[in-house]
């Protein structure tokens, strides 16, 4: 069974999937919901770690020291766990405020940091230099695995001296509120910050390090996910100019290493999980239930709002089937923001276009957490907008205001999953019937 993954203008590529059986489900929504937990099961944490450490080309075996950084990080380092154990000599974990396990600490012999997410304060900044004492007090003779997942640019922070702490909360507030994109605000948090950029990564001083990737970040480039810790930049911004016009101003710390600096000379790379595998495994599972799949490469960009109405049209005014699209659009927030974010966004303006119809979306993210909440999207349906008009809400006041999480829990079309133990950015998938 073969399925289109690729936007209208891109060269076609064709994925084969094994189609295992065509029974499908009777609620349209519940097989979103199916569809969209087979995506995050193929990218989670501890199985795509497992499944490196499992690779021909693997780490070589033999004692580490393991660092782990991001959302998903408690879950990659189980994966350690599951496949090396014996070998990890020590290590830090930091991971986000409510995600650790304490079952992490009897399976390994690491310390387990939390930090906030997605505005960092004192506790990002003490675990950025537990970070870093970690790396200085090692042999020289020290080898590393080092575990990268999404969120490490919030979770781990080091400033220049002199630097004042609430000034990086206010900076990180107005970068997620301005409407840029995760490559544009990690190019700002680099410019301000003592261990992005590789500047972590130059402390390894030429040793041995192995860093596994979950990829949050479009194009999968090392040097952008989690900020670029262990990684040089290739084209080093000025950082003057970087921070010329932002509403609070930081003291600069070092430039950045150079992609060549001898310091980052053992460092080895490998995405171990990315969108485009959770997008391949939703097309698996749809075509599994019998249904004709689209798998689109367009990355989903720009304002959550104009996005949603233009995907829903696109489901709307397409095939029967199930249309499967990966991305990261933004919102620009009002001064006073209700609740929900990007997802929630996308999907209550989705839901403008697709009242009355035969049609539903789910847009969610992957790490389980959309926004400041504990909600991870929303999967819509025709009925939608009169649900929660019903209730008194407005969409399009909703929209503006920035709260299209209060509409949603009104239609009763929130999802909530919990930690995933991944974050590969988020996942729409479209159902015409």
């Amino acid at each position: 069974m073969r399925v289109w993954c690729g936007s209208p203008s891109a060269s076609k590529t064709w994925k084969t999937f094994r189609l295992i059986s065509t029974v499908g489900y009777p609620d349209p929504r519940e097989a979103l919901r199916a569809f969209h937990r087979a995506g995050i099961a193929a990218v989670e944490g501890r199985a795509a770690v497992a499944r490196a450490l499992n690779e021909p080309s693997a780490i070589p075996h033999g004692p580490f020291h393991l660092l782990a950084i991001g959302k998903a990080a408690v879950a990659m380092a189980h994966g350690v766990a599951d496949q090396r154990a014996d070998d990890v000599l020590g290590g830090r974990v930091v991971t986000r405020c409510g995600y650790a396990d304490a079952d992490l600490t009897r399976r390994l012999p690491v310390e387990v940091l939390t930090a906030p997410h997605p505005v960092p304060d004192e506790r990002s900044l003490a675990a950025g230099q537990a970070l870093v004492d970690y790396l200085d007090d090692t042999p020289n003779d020290a080898r590393f695995v080092c575990l990268i997942s999404g969120g490490a640019s919030s979770l781990v922070e080091q400033l220049a001296d002199g630097a004042d702490p609430q000034a990086l909360s206010v900076l990180n507030e107005w970068l997620l509120g301005s409407g840029l994109d995760i490559g544009q605000m990690n190019r700002i948090r680099t410019a301000v910050s003592g261990i992005k950029g590789g500047r972590l990564g130059a402390r390894l001083r030429g040793r041995r390090a192995d860093v596994l990737l979950i990829s949050d970040v479009p194009g999968d480039d090392p040097a952008v996910i989690g900020s670029g810790l262990f990684f040089g930049q290739n084209t080093p911004d000025d950082p003057a100019e970087v921070i010329r016009d932002l509403p609070v101003q930081l003291p600069l710390p070092p430039p950045p290493p150079a992609v060549n600096n001898p310091a980052l000379a053992g460092v080895h790379p490998s995405i171990i999980a990315s969108n485009r595998l959770a997008r391949e495994a939703v097309a698996q599972a749809a075509q599994a239930a019998g249904w004709a799949v689209s798998c689109s490469d367009q990355f989903i960009e720009g304002e959550a709002s104009v996005a949603g109405q233009a995907l829903a049209e696109a489901v709307v005014s397409g095939p029967p089937g199930i249309t499967i699209w990966g991305g990261e659009p933004t919102v620009t927030l009002p001064a006073n923001p209700g609740r929900g974010g990007r997802m929630q966004t996308l999907a209550l303006a989705a839901a403008s276009v697709m009242a009355d119809t035969a049609c539903c979306l789910l847009a969610a993210g992957t790490d389980g957490a959309d926004g400041p909440g504990e909600d991870a999207g929303a999967v819509i349906d025709g009925g939608t907008l009169q649900r929660g008009m019903a209730n008194g809400d407005d969409p399009v006041t909703a929209l503006a205001a920035a709260d299209a999480g209060h509409f949603l829990a009104a239609s009763g079309d929130l999802i909530q999953t919990g930690p995933t133990g991944t974050n590969v950015m988020d996942l729409v998938i479209g159902l015409k019937s």
